[in-house]
């Protein structure tokens, strides 16, 4: 059976390791839409050793802390679904006031039609900052 997560990055990559990546998601009214996935096909963090889990969910952090760092956005949303693609993945979702679906979840009823606008180099913003963050994703 093929997988989505397992066959393409599932978005441009921002940062990888052996055990995981960051990507941001082609979502065109969430620029800032990253998505932390796990690089080996697992479908439950429960699947996974606690050292794992709390390997995984620092990323998740470091991905958290960086969004709002860069974007200062005024919530940030956090979902692992996997219903649709049951890969092991962490939706990291910036959240503004003004954005298409404010103050719905990014997949409920739109209620304005205002992306966020971002700084052009986005990509080169967010990796330096997960790149940086204390106890996640710093090379040895």
């Amino acid at each position: 059976m093929s997988c989505p997560l397992c066959d393409a990055p599932g978005g441009t990559l921002l940062w990888q390791d052996e055990f995981c990546r960051v990507v941001r998601a082609d979502e065109p009214d969430y620029p800032g839409f990253l998505r932390v996935i796990l690089n080996a096909h697992v479908k439950e963090m429960t699947d996974l050793p606690a050292a794992d889990q709390q390997a995984l969910m620092r990323v998740v952090f470091a991905t958290e802390a960086a969004l709002r760092g860069v974007m200062a956005p005024d919530k940030v949303n956090l979902a692992s679904l996997g219903n649709v693609v049951p890969h092991l993945h962490w939706h990291v979702i910036p959240r503004f006031a003004d954005d298409p679906h404010f103050p719905n979840p990014v997949w409920g009823a739109r209620q304005r039609d205002t992306p966020h606008a971002v700084p052009p180099d986005l990509d080169a913003l967010l990796a330096a900052s997960i790149l940086a963050y204390p106890v996640c994703c710093q090379s040895d």
